[in-house]
C-alpha cells in the first residue's frame, strides 16, 4: 500500500489570484474511512477513464493512503480550498469537478457549477434502494459514460484474529467487555488472537495494539487475518488491505454497507452471546 508524500497547497490573500493547480479535474470526497473504501471501485474507474488527471480535496489523512489515483492530494481543512462553499476566496478555474457525496438539496452541485465547466455527481449511497454502495457507485458511472471497473482485492491467508472493540458513540455497538471475553475464550482455545482499539479506547491489562496513522495500520495487517468488529470504518479499511472481515450489523443493512468479502451476523433485534460469536469465527478458521 502507498503512502503518499506531502502535498504542498499554496495559501494566497483575498483578491490575490488563485494558485495553479496543474490537473483538469478536481475530485471532492469529503466521507470518512469506510465511505472512501467503499468508494475504491468508483476512484479506480475515474483514474483508468480521466487518465493521471486528477487532483482530489477531502480528508488528507485518509485520502493519502490512496494517493496511485490522484495527481495530488489536498486538505479540505485548508483555507485554498474555501472556494467551495463561499465567494469570497478566489477560485481556480476548473475544467471538471467530480463530487463523489450527498447533496440531497442539489446546492452544492448549484456551486461547482460555477466554478467547473462540467461537474459529474456520484451518490454516495442510496436512500431507499438496498443496493450495495460500491454497486449504487458504479452504476451511476456507467450512466455517465464511464466504464464502470471494480478493485480486486487479494485476500490473506494468516490464521491470526484481530478483534476490533469500540465504544459506542452513534451507533449500537456489541460491548468492548465481550470482545475482551471473547479474546480470553480465543486465547485459551490456543488461536493467536490480538487486540486492535482506537486511540481513545484503553483496554489495559489486555496487551493490545492502537496506532495513530492508518498506513501503520496498513502495516500491522499485512500479515493477513480474521477481522472481527463491529460495523465500521476500521471493517471497511480491514477489507481493503486483503483481510477477512467477520462483521456485526446492529444497525446498518448490511446489505447496502457490508465490508467487501465479509462474512455478516445482523442483530438488530438482540446481540449475539459470546458463544455465537465464537462459533462465528472459528467457522472461519
Amino acid at each position: 500500500m502507498t503512502r503518499c508524500g506531502a502535498h504542498p497547497i499554496l495559501e494566497f490573500m483575498p483578491g490575490e489570484a488563485p494558485p495553479s493547480h496543474g490537473s483538469p479535474n478536481l475530485l471532492v470526497h469529503l466521507g470518512g474511512l469506510g465511505d472512501v473504501c467503499l468508494s475504491e471501485s468508483t476512484l479506480l474507474s475515474l483514474r483508468r477513464h480521466f487518465g493521471h488527471t486528477l487532483r482530489v480535496v477531502g480528508n488528507k489523512r485518509i485520502l493519502d493512503l490512496f494517493c496511485d489515483y490522484f495527481t495530488g492530494v489536498d486538505s479540505i481543512e485548508r483555507r485554498s480550498h474555501a472556494y467551495l462553499f463561499t465567494e469570497a476566496v478566489p477560485a481556480p478555474a476548473w475544467e471538471r469537478i467530480i463530487f463523489i457525496g450527498k447533496d440531497r438539496s442539489g446546492a452544492f452541485r448549484e456551486r461547482m457549477a460555477r466554478l467547473a465547466g462540467e461537474v459529474i455527481f456520484i451518490d454516495l449511497y442510496p436512500d431507499g434502494r438496498r443496493v450495495h454502495v460500491e454497486e449504487y457507485q458504479l452504476e451511476q458511472l456507467a450512466l455517465q459514460g464511464i466504464e464502470p471497473v471494480k478493485r480486486e482485492v487479494a485476500v490473506k491467508t494468516g490464521r491470526r484474529v484481530i478483534l476490533y472493540p469500540e465504544r459506542p458513540y452513534t451507533k449500537r455497538k456489541w460491548p468492548v467487555e465481550r470482545f475482551l471475553e471473547i479474546y480470553g475464550r480465543l486465547n485459551a482455545l490456543g488461536v493467536e488472537v490480538v487486540l486492535l482499539g482506537p486511540p481513545d479506547l484503553a483496554l489495559s491489562p489486555l496487551p493490545a495494539y492502537a496506532f495513530e496513522n492508518l498506513s501503520d495500520i496498513a502495516a500491522f495487517f499485512s500479515m493477513g487475518a480474521i477481522f472481527f468488529s463491529n460495523d465500521s470504518g476500521m471493517a471497511h479499511f480491514a477489507a481493503r488491505c486483503g483481510l477477512r472481515p467477520f462483521t456485526l450489523f446492529p444497525d446498518a443493512d448490511p446489505l447496502v454497507w457490508h465490508p467487501k468479502g465479509a462474512r455478516l451476523l445482523p442483530c438488530r433485534e438482540t446481540f449475539p452471546t459470546v458463544e455465537e460469536v465464537t462459533a462465528f469465527i472459528l467457522s472461519g478458521m
